[in-house]
């Protein structure tokens, strides 16, 4: 049980690496003027940033399937739920990789367009795709922030971990869950309340792989 436990903190690091530098690299990219004409000149940078989002998405997985069983000897019903929420938050990730993927043959097809018209239209769809790309990543961090908000529940109730490392993640998977859902709306305000959440997935992984899970009832 606690090389599982060790080996999902690892996974949670390596879901948090991934997806700081893969989103580093794609977003800036999806978000330039002229997306199809920056598309074709960095297509190497941008599936380099795709592979590292779907490490994340697949990262996922794999902690849901490794905390599972120990989450559930504590509360199972909270335990499903944010074993399904994981494995629907990483679902919807990988969905959200086709539409940057959809803009490699679009990218080219825009290059070799003759007639400004053809160009346009390529630039809709193109422009759309990156739409639906974040509007999935916010659904996908909705998933994450209720399925987050069970997980706290479980390790604060049992003190499987330290109850103020608990808090700060009750804190990060709000703000989480607030931001995204306000971004859906359409009031972007930023990843400042990305910020209690971003600690919590940096120093649980690092406690996980010390301590691993330790219930002090």
């Amino acid at each position: 049980m606690d090389r599982k436990v060790k080996v999902a903190g690892a996974l949670f690091l390596i879901s948090t690496a991934a997806y700081l530098i893969g989103s580093g690299i794609l977003n800036p990219l999806l978000q330039k003027p002229g997306v199809l004409e920056q598309w074709h000149d960095d297509r190497a940078l941008a599936l380099a940033g795709m592979f590292l989002e779907l490490v994340n998405a697949l990262a996922v997985s794999g902690i849901a399937f490794l905390l599972y069983p120990a989450l559930k000897r504590h509360n199972e019903a909270f335990a499903i739920g944010y074993f399904g929420s994981r494995l629907l938050e990483s679902a919807i990730l990988i969905v959200s990789l086709i539409a940057p993927m959809l803009l490699l043959p679009l990218s080219t097809e825009y290059i070799t367009a003759a007639e400004a018209s053809g160009r346009f239209s390529l630039t809709t769809i193109a422009n759309t795709a990156v739409d639906a790309h974040f509007m999935l990543f916010e659904l996908a961090m909705v998933v994450l922030g209720l399925g987050s908000l069970l997980f706290c529940t479980i390790l604060y109730r049992s003190k499987l971990v330290p109850r103020w490392l608990s808090v700060i993640g009750f804190i990060g998977y709000a703000g989480l869950l607030t931001s995204s859902c306000l971004a859906i709306a359409g009031h972007d305000i930023g990843a400042v309340l990305y910020i209690p959440g971003a600690i919590f997935e940096i120093v649980l992984p690092v406690w996980l792989m010390v301590k691993g899970l330790h219930s002090r009832h």
